[in-house]
């Protein structure tokens, strides 16, 4: 049983501790937080007896095997690095890094110590997610590809009336590219590798991190166009279009349906039925990696965090950790 700890006590850290609790390969042993009373207040449904506000002490605390860093982003390097220099595994929420300078270090840490660290986004372990390259084996060559994920964010009112919330503050590393956009610029290269030339364009909020924007990645033989925005709503799918057909994606992120529409006119369903809990294939994925002594590849958490930077970059996002 791999006796585990949550950094950050927001819903997704619950959802992470139920998917894996329901891998039964996981405990949760100990929670982290500024607050005592907001450690309590998450661990103790749980049953958790062991709780932090020292990130250090935790981090000697031999009795803990992994860690799920689920706090700022502009934190998760820094909090990375110090658990895996004390031997632990850590399975980080996405963007894994700041930036791409971030994302080579902790991968030199994680190679050094010989600890799994490992970038936690659900969709790319969906079982529906396997579904769509079965699909790409049907319609033929990909000619074109449209990624799509707008939601108008709960904390843009706030931003509107004047505050500064953390997901459009540039000193937490936030913004509209990371932390939607990832899920279809990741899909993207989990599909078809490295672009030739990614092209951003996008609106800068005052605050000084992008709203919403568009990519235009060019392959050799296809185009991947990706659509993403915090400020506003899109009830349109994503699609994959191949020489003999569509494929349909529900919602990038979170994949509950895939067909095939043929040219002919006919439609083939491919949805396989997931586990109701979306984060569980991604804990079960990592739980295994530790169990197994298996490092996992990074190569793609890299080139995700290396193309976030660039895009940042031409936007005109920058972080306080991009001038460390």
């Amino acid at each position: 049983m791999i006796h585990f700890a949550v950094i950050g006590t927001g819903w997704i850290s619950e959802a992470f501790v139920q998917a894996a609790h329901q891998t039964g390969k996981m405990q949760l042993q100990a929670v982290y937080s500024r607050s005592l009373e907001s450690a309590l207040e998450f661990g103790q449904p749980f049953g958790v007896n062991l709780y932090y506000t020292d990130l250090n002490e935790l981090a000697e605390d031999t009795s803990i095997d992994a860690v799920y860093i689920a706090s700022p982003n502009a934190m998760h390097c820094e909090q990375s690095v110090l658990m895996m220099e004390h031997g632990k595994h850590v399975i980080c929420e996405k963007p894994i890094a700041s930036n791409i300078r971030e994302a080579e270090f902790m991968d030199e840490v994680a190679e050094r110590r010989q600890v799994v660290c490992m970038e936690a986004y659900r969709s790319g372990y969906l079982p529906n997610f396997a579904q769509i390259r079965a699909a790409m084996e049907k319609t033929g060559p990909v000619n074109k590809a449209f990624f799509n994920y707008c939601q108008y964010s709960s904390r843009y009112d706030k931003y509107l009336q004047g505050e500064n919330p953390n997901t459009f503050n540039p000193a937490f590393s936030n913004g509209s590219v990371m932390d939607i956009g990832f899920y279809p610029l990741a899909a993207a290269v989990a599909l078809f590798g490295r672009p030739e030339s990614v092209k951003a364009e996008g609106q800068l909020l005052a605050s000084g991190v992008d709203g919403e924007g568009s990519l235009l990645l060019r392959y050799p033989q296809l185009t991947v166009v990706i659509q993403h925005s915090k400020i506003s709503d899109s009830v349109i799918p994503s699609e994959i279009q191949g020489q003999n057909g569509t494929i349909v994606i529900d919602h990038i992120a979170d994949i509950q349906s895939v067909s095939v529409r043929y040219r002919d006119g006919q439609t083939e369903e491919l949805t396989v039925s997931q586990h109701e809990l979306g984060m569980f294939y991604e804990a079960d994925f990592f739980a295994d990696a530790v169990i197994h002594q298996q490092l996992p590849d990074r190569k793609e958490t890299l080139l995700i965090s290396e193309l976030l930077t660039d895009i940042r970059q031409q936007l005109g996002v920058v972080y306080p950790a991009d001038k460390a």
